[in-house]
């Protein structure tokens, strides 16, 4: 894993990385005791655009905790070999053997699309720490319920919303993960995403740049006007954000 430190109280760069919680909204969460135990087994790595934390089949052996500008895509990968976004994960939570005990086969492949910090322990670590601390496995319970959530959305939003509007709701859950204006993601990426084609995500970007919403540059998506975005994005975002503040009020901003 490269670019990882383990963490411990006799590394001089404790304090610092202790901080770097503060990049991660489940693991600033976590009561003071559980996170503290847990630093011996976390490390810190950079993950790069593109890169497979897992895939379908896979035993997860290690979890990893996006920190912001970090977000990771849960895919589901068909027999013809494409992809299509079932969630996304960024600063505010977890993916890979979150609630799971024992072996953990991948249904789906993870893969980095915005690239950045994340926090990775081992999965084996972290359910020995949720048993040993009963509030930290209430948290990741209560994050996976909001996942599967997350998940039951997208499916009613893939279905019933135009591409517009799932494109804003996609730009507005990347904007709130990403702390900053611009989204560093590719039209590309967003189409395979959305399970479209390039030109539909294009056309509609093109819509949005037109309005005065988003400017679009290689690479980048940045969000001029986030108030006619929420207007144009349909409910889903809305209703995954308040269960999610419901389910989770001590980790929200």
């Amino acid at each position: 894993m490269a670019d990882s430190a383990e963490l411990n109280d006799r590394d001089p760069r404790a304090e610092r990385v202790t901080q770097a919680y503060a990049g991660n909204r489940l693991l600033l969460g976590l009561p003071d005791e559980a996170r503290a135990a847990l630093k011996t087994g976390l490390s810190l790595t950079a993950l790069a655009r593109g890169q497979v934390l897992f895939d379908v089949g896979e035993d997860v052996r290690n979890t990893y905790l996006p920190c912001r500008p970090t977000m990771v895509a849960l895919l589901v990968v068909t027999a013809e070999g494409r992809e299509v976004e079932a969630a996304t994960v960024g600063w505010e939570g977890a993916l890979g053997g979150i609630v799971s005990g024992g072996l953990k086969p991948a249904y789906g492949r993870a893969v980095v699309q915005v690239p950045g910090p994340a926090f990775v322990v081992p999965t084996a670590r972290l359910d020995e720490m949720r048993q040993r601390f009963p509030a930290m496995g209430d948290l990741f319970t209560r994050y996976a319920d909001a996942m599967i959530a997350q998940m039951m959305q997208s499916v009613a939003c893939n279905a019933l919303h135009t591409i517009e509007q799932r494109c804003c709701r996609w730009l507005l859950s990347a904007h709130d993960r990403s702390g900053e204006d611009v989204v560093r993601l590719t039209q590309e990426a967003l189409a395979d995403m959305m399970g479209v084609q390039r030109t539909t995500v294009t056309a509609a970007a093109k819509v949005l740049q037109s309005d005065g919403i988003i400017q679009t540059r290689r690479g980048r998506v940045e969000i001029l006007d986030r108030r006619k975005l929420e207007r144009r994005a349909c409910e889903c975002y809305g209703q995954v954000e308040a269960h999610f503040g419901r389910l989770l009020p001590e980790i929200k901003d």
